[in-house]
């Protein structure tokens, strides 16, 4: 059975994940700074810039769910993601990250991200930008086994689980109607499957992919 530590278990995606996962039966542990609020009967209590290899030792895999909104905290996208490279380099676990829909490529040759196109809402440009550059330094980790999971551009924490959804790669897509949405609850069923390689999702190892309805 794949073991499975999903880091800031308590936020909306992080919850959502560890609550796919032990819905599944699988041994799940839920990593977070103060009181266990998700379905994880094991818990480790501790803030992120505090873990260590050990603490972390026998994970098969472990989820990353940080996430930053502030101008004064969005550097920490970058900062704990090292963190957590760091303590994983070297080993065998591998390092799903929930990432964001921003630095996803609207070309083929892969050089104008969607945060850089004509429409992109002011609003969400310093996350996307914050996320996109911890993203590129990521890239250059070749001693983690590591993969980015970007959302749908539409990302809906009150959305349906509809128990599909579809997995993409680099670059944006959107559905028949030009639309690119994914609910939490789905995003969280394709991230439970890559990290247990169900429905042939594959391991996507240092790759980034994407997800969407």
């Amino acid at each position: 059975m794949t073991s499975i530590a999903v880091i800031a278990a308590n936020g909306k995606a992080g919850s959502r994940i560890v609550e796919e996962a032990a819905n599944r039966g699988l041994d799940v542990t839920a990593v977070v700074r103060g009181e266990n609020r998700t379905k994880a009967k094991r818990v480790i209590s501790k803030d992120l810039f505090d873990l260590t290899g050990e603490d972390l030792s026998g994970f098969d895999v472990v989820v990353d769910a940080f996430g930053a909104w502030t101008e004064e905290t969005l550097p920490q996208h970058s900062t704990t993601l090292k963190h957590l490279a760091d303590v994983l380099s070297g080993t065998e676990t591998r390092l799903l990250v929930v990432g964001g829909a921003g630095s996803l490529y609207v070309n083929p040759e892969h050089t104008v991200q969607l945060n850089q196109t004509e429409g992109f809402p002011d609003a969400y440009q310093p996350v996307a930008t914050a996320m996109g550059r911890s993203l590129a330094e990521l890239r250059e980790r070749s001693d983690v086994n590591w993969t980015y999971i970007s959302p749908a551009a539409d990302f809906r924490p009150d959305g349906e689980r509809t128990g599909s959804y579809v997995l993409a790669g680099e670059e944006f897509t959107t559905d028949e109607h030009g639309i690119s949405a994914i609910s939490y609850a789905d995003y969280a069923i394709a991230v439970v499957d890559v990290a247990t390689g169900a429905n042939g999702t594959g391991s996507h190892n240092r790759e980034r992919i994407s997800v969407r309805w």
